[in-house]
């Protein structure tokens, strides 16, 4: 449609109180809420959680990616508001959910390339009292495996100083059933946060080690030091 917005790129005053109270009182009533009656959640690592004294906005939230859900469910983790990345497509007219995602404060990536209006919303989104959300594999991954991840969020959260809290979706096993007393299962584990001070190589190995790890996943992300060997061998 001619005209129409392009919610790449968002600016810092988009993130003001009303929209902050907004998101926090459907975090706090509809998300909460939903997950009490249709899933048996746990939220496990909360004390690895930024603390007050340095939750300034400042931090990545960077989880593995297997459901629709997954976004509600990092925020109801960390219990703050998050300006998550999310395709395009989801801020399309004809889609059911863009009226929500757009007044949640998210904004639209481009996942086949790296658009310069991407990296000043995430510098006007960190400048304010709100953290931002991740997720490196892109789009919904078959449980068990962690692969397909996008590097770009190390260079995002770099260009932003933000260092990144791996957030780990594990147990799903799936979509709600709307029959009584049947309720689906899932757990949210909060790992320690990585500096964005270390290599590209480094961030994405320990994001996927302890994705991995707190998941069960198995990890296809290679150590740094098989990196390196492997480059060496190719110049010889």
């Amino acid at each position: 449609m001619s005209g129409a917005r392009n919610f790449n790129r968002r600016y810092a005053r988009e993130y003001n109180i009303f929209r902050t109270m907004f998101f926090m009182i459907f975090l706090s009533i509809v998300v909460y809420n939903f997950f009490n009656i249709f899933y048996d959640y746990k939220i496990v690592g909360r004390e690895n959680l930024p603390t007050r004294k340095n939750k300034n906005g400042k931090y990545i939230y960077a989880a593995n990616h297997v459901s629709i859900f997954d976004p509600p469910l990092v925020a109801l983790a960390a219990y703050r508001p998050i300006a998550f990345m999310a395709k395009k497509e989801l801020f399309e007219p004809t889609e059911k959910l863009s009226w929500l995602v757009k007044r949640l404060g998210a904004f639209a990536v481009d996942r086949t390339k790296p658009e310069i209006a991407t990296f000043k919303t995430v510098k006007d989104v960190v400048s304010t009292s709100w953290s931002l959300g991740i997720f490196p594999q892109g789009g919904t991954r078959p449980y068990g495996k962690l692969e397909g991840i996008r590097k770009g969020f190390v260079a995002i959260a770099k260009s932003a100083k933000s260092d990144i809290v791996p957030i780990a979706i594990a147990d799903w096993n799936g979509y709600p059933k709307l029959k009584p007393f049947t309720r689906r299962k899932v757990t949210v584990k909060i790992g320690t946060p990585i500096s964005y001070n270390l290599s590209e190589e480094e961030i994405v190995y320990e994001w996927s080690r302890q994705i991995s790890e707190l998941a069960g996943y198995e990890n296809c992300t290679p150590k740094p030091e098989t990196i390196a060997t492997q480059k060496e061998k190719q110049l010889v």
